[in-house]
């Protein structure tokens, strides 16, 4: 079964090296990834283990400026890029079709070191549309991966924010902690991001409260989006740990935009949602 796999996923890959505009690479392919989906619900962790490998290798490929990918009119850059768009695919697909609470340790070690791939297409700025195009694809692959392995995704922004209050305004990464706009949160994973953000927030410095303002409004935009049974049925058996998570970030909020003149409007649009 292994020895298949790699050799369905391989082929994948190839297929991917050729222009996709002739209809039999097109059918080859799609059915290539219906098969490493399937083999994917009995062997996960080869399969994404193999899929983060080749991801990282084409990546490698991609000439880069300043730590930004940058994809010339080159045939090997084109192939490239049709590449990263082929294997992101298939991975939310194959997380999609991951059943629930199946995490076994090499599954969290390849899930952790997938994590870390896919995370350098999130951090990029969306200057060219094959950058918007891959922010968007690597967007929903971190999106499928959080419903299943939520625990990797907050102990990296957990990480994160641990770091940020240590350390100053200058030259400061904050692409971990936009990961929380980009996950499957429902109204369970919103109050422990939430109840983080408490425990966090004043030790954070002024440039860090404004990311983490913005990527919780648009976590709290997604909850009401994918969970909108749990919102409405809030509406009428309100969440006890939910409405206290909201208050306290509430009034932190509060005394976070009265100790300057200005911050207000910078806290008014999570407030709102709070």
């Amino acid at each position: 079964m292994g020895e298949f796999a790699d050799h369905t996923f391989r082929g994948t890959v190839a297929v991917s090296l050729k222009w996709l505009s002739n209809h039999s690479f097109s059918y080859e392919r799609r059915e290539k990834q219906k098969c490493l989906i399937q083999i994917s619900r009995y062997r996960f962790s080869l399969v994404i283990s193999s899929l983060t490998k080749i991801l990282q290798n084409v990546n490698e490929m991609v000439p880069c400026i300043g730590g930004q990918r940058i994809f010339h009119s080159t045939d090997q850059d084109r192939h490239c890029y049709e590449s990263i768009i082929i294997i992101l695919d298939t991975l939310e697909k194959c997380l999609a079709n991951q059943p629930k609470d199946t995490a076994k340790f090499d599954e969290a070690m390849n899930i952790k070191f997938l994590l870390k791939e896919i995370c350098q297409f999130i951090d990029v700025p969306n200057d060219s549309s094959q950058n918007a195009h891959l922010k968007n694809l690597a967007s929903k692959v971190l999106f499928a991966l959080s419903l299943n392995f939520f625990n990797a995704v907050f102990n990296r922004i957990s990480s994160r924010l641990q770091e940020l209050a240590k350390c100053g305004d200058e030259n400061v990464d904050y692409s971990d902690i936009e990961l929380i706009q980009h996950i499957n949160v429902d109204v369970c994973k919103l109050i422990k991001l939430l109840n983080e953000t408490i425990q966090k927030f004043k030790q954070l410095k002024k440039s860090a409260h404004i990311v983490l303002m913005n990527s919780l409004e648009k976590a709290i935009w997604n909850w009401m989006d994918t969970y909108s049974h749990e919102f409405t049925d809030l509406q009428k058996n309100p969440n006890e740990d939910l409405g206290k998570a909201c208050e306290e970030l509430f009034d932190i909020l509060d005394t976070f935009a009265d100790n300057k003149k200005g911050r207000a409007a910078a806290v008014w649009p999570l407030q709102i949602m709070l």
